[in-house]
């Protein structure tokens, strides 16, 4: 069974670190566990107070439905989630910038990023799983 160790979490970051150095984003980004629980996470030099409960909030909304945000933010408002949103004390958030992490087409977590235009965190968040040999689809 794979899951998602801090060793891998922190390959993620050190990919997302090397991609937003080279674009001059300020940003925040957090890994996940399938649960949506925080393992690592970061936020740059000048990246806005408010970055790590967004970029949390869509690392979770990845996790727990195991997609993409991008593919899932026009259900946002969607009755449907709001449970969802309730049990994660309001950090699940439908907005693009995080992707799910797949270990051996299993589920092990997830990535958000917060602090650019949603396609820019999407952006980040994709290059620090690819960096790491994971993949972001099943």
């Amino acid at each position: 069974m794979a899951s998602l160790s801090l060793e891998l979490a922190e390959r993620i970051l050190t990919g997302c670190k090397e991609s937003i150095a080279h674009s001059g984003y300020r940003m925040c980004v957090t890994v996940t566990d399938e649960r949506g629980d925080p393992v690592a996470m970061f936020r740059t030099d000048g990246a806005s107070w408010r970055t790590p409960d967004i970029a949390r909030g869509k690392a979770v909304a990845a996790a727990c439905m195991g997609k993409r945000t991008g593919d899932l933010e026009h259900r946002a408002n969607d009755p449907i989630f709001l449970p969802f949103t309730m049990m994660q004390g309001g950090n699940f958030i439908l907005g693009r910038g995080a992707v799910p992490v797949f270990l051996e087409g299993e589920l092990v977590g997830a990535v958000g990023a917060s602090g650019g235009t949603p396609e820019q965190d999407e952006e980040i968040a994709i290059a620090g799983v690819e960096y790491a040999g994971a993949s972001s689809e099943a």
